[in-house]
């Protein structure tokens, strides 16, 4: 009986294998989801920054898996929070690489970490493509074949804020920012470029402060006694909107002239609504209402039926990661780690601002930037950026020249 009983599993078994072969032939069959890891700092001030970069990667990640996925597989994802620490940033990677066998790495707005995290993924051979940090040591002096950056670097900011402010009459500068590597590398970047395009400028002192300081009076007070024609704010995420908000509360930006980078962008003006000071002069990589394109509206109105809310630059960034990604994925028509980043290099997407391209020597894509001033308008409950100017993404890019030379090749 025992027997009998088993041979009938057996033809069972057999059967249903064979039914099921029948009905899901080998290129239709579910495989394994493609698996991108997500390291930013989900909690504090850099949240304003962020959750856009997280939200419109996930937007465009649905759509793509709504259509049946890239290659015939889902993407998925999985965040981790950094809590904005060098050492945390890398315990996350190394967790999400070795136990969550992720296939793609994605952050992180901490510079210092996103260094970390890329020289790992050098080691393990992991892709990693860089949503926010903004130093130019991440593709430049630090650059390899497995990093790849959708947002600016200060190579880039440098050379965009140099080209405004030496069209302005200001000659006496002071500068001002975090006291961490992407505030020094932001500073650097703008005035030894601004030193090249205007002769005579002079740089009369600097103010440094420890990242996340919550009281800037002092520094804003003693800037004010030098009497500079105009600042150079070299902050980062984590104290930008505290430095729009004391330069406002103090009466500082409207004595002085400043330059902050994303001052006219939603992410920093936003949390600050009606309160922000105006006339301060920003750079920003996107805004909901510029370029007036119809790509631009339609992503920035599916963004807001989302979530409620209008898309900040991090929007740009996550909507580019998801672009490249699949883009890639489609090229290579495979998985595989070393053709997925040699499809990735040269690749040029669509996206809310324009096509954009990942070149190929250092892999930075080649992002534009608009320059303007914050102002308030009535149509919304927070300032904005007007008198945009537009600067090509292959004017502000790096010669590859010099990041041969950065390089030490």
């Amino acid at each position: 009986m025992k027997r009998i009983l088993s041979v009938r599993s057996f033809v069972f078994i057999a059967c249903t294998l064979a039914l099921s072969i029948m009905l899901y032939p080998a290129g239709t069959r579910a495989q394994a989801p493609i698996k991108v890891g997500i390291i930013d700092t989900y909690s504090g001030p850099p949240t304003t920054f962020t959750y856009d970069v997280r939200d419109a990667f996930k937007l465009a990640i649905d759509e793509v898996n709504a259509k049946g996925g890239v290659l015939k597989r889902k993407i998925e994802f999985t965040t981790r929070d950094d809590k904005f620490k060098v050492d945390v940033c890398l315990s996350m990677a190394k967790e999400l690489i070795m136990m969550e066998k992720v296939d793609i790495l994605m952050g992180t707005i901490n510079s210092a970490g996103t260094l970390a995290v890329s020289e790992y993924c050098k080691t393990e051979k992991i892709p990693f493509i860089v949503t926010f940090s903004k130093s130019e040591k991440i593709t430049g002096e630090k650059g390899h074949r497995y990093v790849f950056s959708v947002t600016e670097n200060t190579a880039m900011i440098g050379k965009a804020a140099a080209a405004g402010l030496a069209k302005r009459p200001f000659v006496k500068y002071w500068i001002a920012g975090d006291d961490y590597e992407y505030g020094h590398a932001l500073a650097d970047g703008v005035w030894n470029n601004l030193k090249k395009l205007k002769s005579g400028v002079e740089l009369i002192g600097q103010s440094w402060w420890k990242v996340g300081e919550p009281d800037l009076t002092p520094y804003l007070t003693a800037i004010s006694t030098a009497k500079p024609d105009a600042v150079i704010f070299a902050t980062g995420a984590a104290s930008m909107v505290n430095a729009m908000k004391f330069a406002k509360a103090t009466g500082f930006a409207e004595k002085i002239p400043m330059f902050i980078h994303t001052a006219t962008e939603l992410s920093t003006l936003a949390p600050l609504g009606l309160d922000a000071p105006e006339k301060v002069i920003g750079t920003s990589n996107y805004h909901f209402y510029y370029p007036d394109t119809p790509k631009n509206k339609a992503f920035a109105k599916a963004f807001k039926d989302a979530y409620g809310r209008e898309p900040k630059v991090g929007a740009l960034y996550g909507y580019l990661a998801a672009q490249f990604i699949t883009k890639a994925l489609e090229k290579a028509g495979t998985m595989d780690r070393e053709k997925f980043i040699d499809a990735l290099g040269g690749l040029k997407v669509d996206s809310p601002i324009g096509e954009i391209e990942m070149r190929a020597f250092d892999h930075q894509a080649m992002l534009p930037m608009y320059m303007g001033m914050t102002k308030k308008v009535a149509e919304y409950p927070f300032l904005i950026a007007t008198d945009i100017v537009t600067i090509p993404g292959k004017d502000v890019m790096p010669s590859i020249e010099d990041i041969k030379k950065a390089r030490g090749q």
